[in-house]
């Protein structure tokens, strides 16, 4: 994964406003997947058993396209909208042992 940003997102998001961050997080994720190329992969996941556990493995081409994605409408819009419905967040770089797809 030569030059490329490699993260887990680790957010903990207010039980009561779930509903409305996850509606916000999938419109983000698709325009971001959709309109930006250094984008490579958005999945988003939350544990079973604690819903507002939220977890998203987030892939970017390089330092670039991370940077270039931060400072995009539909991510601010995501940012500033959903301030207020997360309760904590860590971000994790990771080293990718093994990823594929079908």
């Amino acid at each position: 994964m030569d030059g490329k940003i490699v993260r887990i997102a680790e957010l903990e998001i207010d039980p009561e406003q779930l509903e409305a961050y996850r509606a916000l997080l999938a419109e983000e994720i698709e325009a971001s997947v959709e309109r930006e190329s250094g984008v490579l992969m958005l999945h988003a996941v939350a544990e079973k058993e604690r819903p507002e556990q939220v977890r998203i493995l987030e892939v970017y081409a390089d330092r670039a396209a991370y940077e270039a994605h931060l400072l995009t409408p539909h991510f601010i819009k995501y940012k500033t909208g959903t301030a207020g419905m997360v309760k904590s967040l860590r971000l994790v770089d990771v080293e990718p042992v093994m990823m594929r797809g079908k």
